[in-house]
């Protein structure tokens, strides 16, 4: 599979106390196409700055991120702006929905900021993606009206309303409870499965699962990568035992 995202010597630190805290150090990653890459390390690794940093949502102080062989490290606010809003789609642990705006609407704003669709087709797709987001019979609520897991299967269909090239997703599911989290993973695992490439930041072991590539970070570093097949629920034991292990060697 060919890359859509390549970093190549990047680094992040900021001024502390005098002294420089480096957050990431040289670090060099390609994200593959259709692949569902899941970043994982101890907190305070670097884990979340790495996809923040690749995304364009913070500015790396020194290296590249390539996409499309332009260097996100070199554009403008502007130019990340209209990136983010066509090639990539964002999923947080806070949904971060608008309050006031029903789900459909919450989806369907973020539809109209990428200009690549008309009113009508954007409202189209975003009642198809709620109903494949089984919250279809909600669309009309409010955020405070539906449960959490219904609020992230919302802020899903947000992220992917505009058809990114990539779908970042920074602990997903770390607010939500056990039966929420398997739907969001499920839908995340069948949106990969139909061609979209995601880049998922979790401590979770269960959602680490669902990677076919898993990438450890330590100390702002990449230190381990273990590449595993499609995720296969009938293999999900066996996969589990053959994750642990490779997290053990990490000293996870």
């Amino acid at each position: 599979m060919s890359s859509i995202l390549t970093a190549k010597d990047l680094c992040k630190s900021f001024a502390h106390n005098g002294g420089q805290v480096h957050v990431l150090q040289h670090v060099n990653l390609e994200i593959k196409e259709g692949d569902f890459t899941v970043v994982m390390g101890a907190s305070g690794s670097g884990k979340s700055t790495l996809l923040y940093a690749l995304s364009g949502m913070d500015k790396a102080t020194s290296g590249q991120v390539i996409l499309n062989g332009k260097d996100l490290v070199k554009m403008k606010e502007k130019e990340l702006a209209d990136l983010r809003s066509h090639d990539f789609g964002f999923v947080f642990q806070q949904m971060h929905l608008v309050s006031n705006l029903t789900l459909l609407e919450n989806v369907a704003v973020a539809g109209y900021l990428s200009h690549t669709k008309s009113a009508k087709e954007v409202k189209e797709k975003a009642e198809k993606l709620l109903e494949k987001m089984g919250v279809a019979d909600v669309k009309d609520h409010r955020p405070s009206q539906v449960s959490g897991g219904e609020q992230q299967r919302c802020a899903i269909a947000r992220a992917i309303v505009h058809d990114p090239k990539i779908l970042f997703a920074d602990e997903p599911t770390g607010a939500l409870n056990r039966k929420n989290t398997k739907e969001v993973l499920d839908l995340m695992t069948d949106l990969n499965r139909n061609g979209q490439s995601i880049l998922m930041v979790t401590h979770d072991l269960r959602a680490a699962l669902r990677g076919n590539r898993l990438i450890y970070i330590e100390d702002g570093s990449v230190i381990g990568e273990l590449t595993l097949p499609p995720y296969d629920k009938e293999e999900e034991k066996s996969r589990e035992t053959q994750v642990n292990s490779w997290l053990t060697s990490m000293k996870w």
